[in-house]
């Protein structure tokens, strides 16, 4: 395997069709599809599924994709890492991110970091919270944005926020309106001070009582549902469980059931009266957020400088009701 076969992989991927990538790569069709076989036989996988429609990779072959993608641009950055004096940070870093922060927060740290240190490149794995996980645990990822992190010697954890859970979807009876409820004076002028919304609420033991569509318990929100109901003496009503969180929000945005979902994935103002979106209380459920990489995982001056600026990024979302969370305390690193 040597990195011009990466490149043909790749850009094989991009175009979608070996004819196409031949054209981009100016090289002979026949000979693009022998260095693809040269690497499937070097795996000893089938990297591309082939169809009258073009090429897509397959789960192997995204798994290259991904690695090959990073592998190639810290490659292109060597040349200029060699040849400079140090100072400035350089270099290739792997970001995991979880998907439903992608909109809030994303964008503005990548234009702040192409601003401030041209010489990093940031590749961002966007994922479902098990995901980020995964990716950081495996390697892929020099860090991680992680959702309520699991407690374990691998990780080392830097908390930077929280946020309300909500209870979501269409309420075309009226009945969920009927069990909300305006915080009271004393909740509202405490919210006030904190920065967050003064908005409705609806009790755990209300929520309960609707169908349900969640995650399954392999994801933290629903773990935590279940067992504040369970605690209560009471039961989910799950009716669709789905581990992708675009089915979840199809689901719940076509009336098939309601679901508790992070503030952030929510809209604050609907303009459909039937769509509801109160936060769930008594009791409050809560989701966390944390930088998390590899204990013992020496980050390079690259990565601590993305590292940064992602906490700097998270701060000024938070100050400026881009994102209504709680930022975490002054706690430091820490190891789980």
């Amino acid at each position: 395997m040597d990195l011009r076969a990466l490149r043909y992989f790749v850009c094989v991927v991009d175009a979608g069709s070996l004819s196409r990538a031949a054209g981009v790569l100016f090289v002979a069709q026949p000979a693009l599809t022998a260095q693809v076989k040269r690497l499937e036989d070097e795996f000893g996988v089938l990297l591309l599924e082939r169809s009258h429609a073009g090429v897509r990779p397959t789960a192997a072959g995204q798994r290259l994709y991904e690695d090959a993608v990073r592998l190639l641009a810290e490659a292109d950055a060597l040349r200029g890492r060699v040849l400079r004096p140090a100072g400035e940070p350089e270099g290739t870093v792997t970001l995991a991110f979880p998907g439903l922060l992608v909109p809030v927060l994303l964008g503005p740290l990548l234009v702040r970091i192409r601003e401030r240190h041209p010489r990093i490149r940031v590749f961002v794995l966007d994922s479902v919270s098990l995901g980020v996980q995964e990716a950081v645990r495996d390697g892929r990822a020099d860090f991680g944005l992680l959702v309520d992190p699991p407690q374990v010697q691998w990780l080392t954890l830097r908390p930077v926020a929280s946020e309300a859970i909500y209870f979501a979807g269409v309420d075309r009876d009226g009945a969920v309106r009927e069990r909300l409820r305006a915080p009271g004076a004393g909740r509202r002028a405490a919210r006030a001070a904190a920065g967050e919304p003064d908005e409705a609420t609806i009790r755990l033991t209300d929520a309960v009582r609707f169908p349900l569509v969640m995650q399954s318990r392999r994801f933290a929100i629903r773990r935590q549902a279940q067992e504040a109901a369970a605690s209560l003496g009471l039961r989910l009503d799950v009716v669709h469980e789905h581990d992708s969180a675009s089915v979840i929000r199809a689901l719940q945005r076509s009336g098939a059931g309601f679901t508790f979902t992070p503030g952030c994935a929510v809209p604050v103002r609907e303009t459909d009266p039937t769509r509801v979106r109160a936060r769930i209380v008594e009791p409050e459920l809560r989701r966390g957020y944390a930088l998390g990489w590899l204990t013992g995982r020496q980050l390079d001056d690259a990565a601590r400088t993305v590292l940064q600026l992602l906490q700097d990024e998270i701060d000024a979302a938070i100050a400026e009701r881009r994102w209504i969370a709680r930022p975490a305390g002054p706690t430091g690193d820490r190891k789980s």
